[in-house]
Order: C-alpha cells, then structure tokens, then sequence
C-alpha cells in the first residue's frame, strides 16, 4: 500500500522544519519507542513494518509516525527507509506552528489518519 498526498514544501520551509537524508536500510524508528515527530517524505520511500511485515510503504509528499506526536504513546510500527530519502522531521512546536499558519496541513493529517483506520477495518 503506498500513502500519497499533496504537501506543500515551501510550507515546511518557511517554518524552519529541518530535512534528515536516510540511506536504505537505515531504522528511522523502531516499534515500542517513544515519539515525538512526525516525518513527511520529501524523496525516496519509507516500508512501515508491524510484526515482520511491511504495512504501508510511503513515498514522497506521504506521513508518518504522526499517531506517536499527536497521542504521546510508543511507536505501532518501525519506519525503515527502503532507498535512499530526505525526510521533513516535524516535533511538536513545529507540528502546532504549522497548524496555527495553515489549518490545512492539520486537516490532511487528519484526512491520512481516518483513510489508515478505514483500511485496517476492512482487513479485519
């Protein structure tokens, strides 16, 4: 399954949110650890695994790790970069600066956030 949507980078940008490069392979998180940032795939891909298997691969302009920055519970899944990818890296102040300057990031969120629930019910 691949997430997309359609962030603005300038966005990001203009609001100082730093881009991290990964090599493949590279463990950006690990399932169980704690989480305080979202992360918005600029390029590359990124496999999200849970119990061994890929769940979701995330390519650019997609979102993850969002569930840990918005309820402050462990991480669900690992985020392994599966090729090489620069990724925005979001903390919390970041998070609420870009709700506050555009209600619409908020809203997308939201919008990848219901779309996942409704596939893991229709799986079960």
């Amino acid at each position: 399954m691949t997430e997309t949507t359609a962030f603005d980078f300038s966005l990001l940008t203009q609001g100082s949110i730093p881009l991290k490069a990964y090599e493949a392979d590279a463990k950006i998180f690990l399932a169980g650890e704690s989480g305080s940032e979202m992360f918005i795939v600029r390029t590359g891909k990124v496999a999200i695994k849970a119990g061994g298997m890929i769940v979701e691969n995330v390519g650019p302009g997609g979102v993850f790790g969002e569930m840990s920055l918005i309820d402050g519970s462990p991480r669900s899944a690992t985020a392994v970069a599966a090729e090489p990818s620069e990724i925005a890296v979001i903390g919390k102040d970041g998070f609420r600066a870009l709700v506050q300057k555009s209600p619409e990031f908020a809203l997308t969120v939201m919008q990848i956030m219901a779309r996942r629930i409704r596939r893991t019910n229709e799986s079960l």
